[in-house]
């Protein structure tokens, strides 16, 4: 898996950034409840996921499609539910 420069040093895993934010995440709750973190973590995972792949195929739905392995229904799905279409 790709390394992902965090700082000059750091040099961490795309699963070791999400695992070092949602320690932090359950860090700062300070004892607060949290409901469907689940959900949470897809929608703030899923947004910038889409945005990127969108980016990076210059607004091509059918080579976004092959690249998430999803069929572009659900692509569009998804563009639509995060306003990305």
């Amino acid at each position: 898996m790709p390394l992902m420069t965090i700082s000059n040093s750091e040099h961490l895993t795309l699963r070791a950034c999400v695992e070092k934010t949602l320690h932090e995440y359950f860090a700062h709750l300070d004892g607060a409840h949290v409901n469907d973190v689940y959900n949470l973590v897809l929608s703030e995972v899923e947004a910038p996921l889409f945005a990127s792949v969108m980016q990076h195929v210059q607004g091509n739905q059918t080579r976004a499609s092959e690249m998430l392995g999803l069929n572009r229904g659900t692509l569009r799905k998804k563009l639509k539910q995060y306003n990305l279409l």
